[in-house]
């Protein structure tokens, strides 16, 4: 069956623990089920969100495994195509990086995701991430339709035209999660991209509703663990109602910033806590004792609020 690749909203998954540690899949099943009744598209599954560079190989298949199959049970059950775009190569090796998307890919996924750091470790320059590149692809199968992600950890090696001229070139990518937050790079991107079946996915909620006029795909990005209605519905309407697509971006624009000030993943988790799904208060990557009152109220609040633009706009 010939895989689909759709644009829309794409929530970074997040990966909720048992009270001792290990991988709740049954949980996550869960969030799966929260994300499609939300209205969105696909997801993101085994990316920094996820805190894949915590999770063993083991942890990052048996959870990808789980989140695809309830997806496709999803899709069965409705008719609603939901596609699962999937990263989790951390090694540092590309041979190991190779054995890595392969073993996750098997696992079930609509296209693998490159984490454009993994291929110049060292920021060496376009030289160096095209041939890591180029090896990466031999050493996969073609049949792997692939998509980039400008993953912020250990640091951010944003795609230059080249590397993206490239990519378009070789007809195998499909999607990319943009983390540049620049509008004017943004836009030299789809102006590259024009014309092809590769998405440009922005995480940036602050240019979203520009880079939306301009051509942009979808969003995919933290603040869609919170209210991703609201980005589905900006999505679908902002050309048949700018207005509204104007004032709701301005909210979304705003409340994203408790990406810095506040310890995301746990803001999400405690989110999700919020919307009925019980979730233990842990992180690899965040002490618990980081969700203080302040940060649960200021999660309240902003959940209090993102129900009244939903009623406004009558989701």
């Amino acid at each position: 069956m010939k895989k689909t690749y759709n644009g829309g909203v794409y929530p970074t998954m997040i990966t909720p623990y048992r009270a001792d540690g290990s991988v709740d899949l049954d949980t996550a099943e869960k969030y799966v089920r929260w994300y499609f009744d939300k209205g969105c598209h696909g997801i993101f599954s085994i990316c920094q969100s996820s805190e894949t560079f915590h999770l063993t190989l083991d942890e990052r298949i048996a959870l990808n495994k789980r989140v695809y199959e309830t997806a496709k049970q999803l899709e069965r059950e409705s008719g609603r195509t939901f596609t699962i775009v999937t990263s989790g190569h951390i090694a540092e090796s590309v041979e190991e990086q190779a054995y890595d998307m392969q073993k996750i890919y098997e696992s079930g996924s609509d296209a693998m995701i490159f984490m454009t750091n993994r291929l110049d470790l060292k920021n060496e320059g376009d030289d160096v991430w095209l041939r890591n590149a180029d090896k990466l692809l031999s050493l996969i199968p073609d049949d792997i339709m692939l998509g980039m992600y400008e993953v912020p950890y250990p640091y951010k090696r944003l795609v230059t035209p080249r590397i993206l001229n490239w990519c378009k070139e070789t007809g195998r990518f499909r999607f990319m999660k943009d983390t540049c937050c620049d509008i004017d790079m943004i836009k030299e991107r789809l102006d590259i991209l024009r014309g092809s079946e590769f998405m440009l996915m922005n995480a940036n909620a602050q240019t979203l509703l520009e880079s939306f006029r301009y051509g942009a795909s979808g969003y995919s990005s933290i603040m869609a663990n919170f209210h991703p209605e609201l980005y589905v519905w900006l999505y679908e309407n902002y050309e048949k109602e700018p207005e509204k697509a104007d004032m709701l971006q301005n909210f979304l624009g705003t409340v994203a910033f408790v990406e810095q000030g506040l310890p995301y993943p746990l803001i999400a988790k405690y989110h999700m806590c919020l919307e009925g799904i019980p979730t233990e208060n842990i992180s690899r990557v965040k002490d618990s004792s980081l969700l203080t009152p302040y940060a649960k109220e200021c999660v309240r609040q902003m959940r209090e609020l993102a129900i009244s633009y939903r009623e406004l706009l009558k989701i």
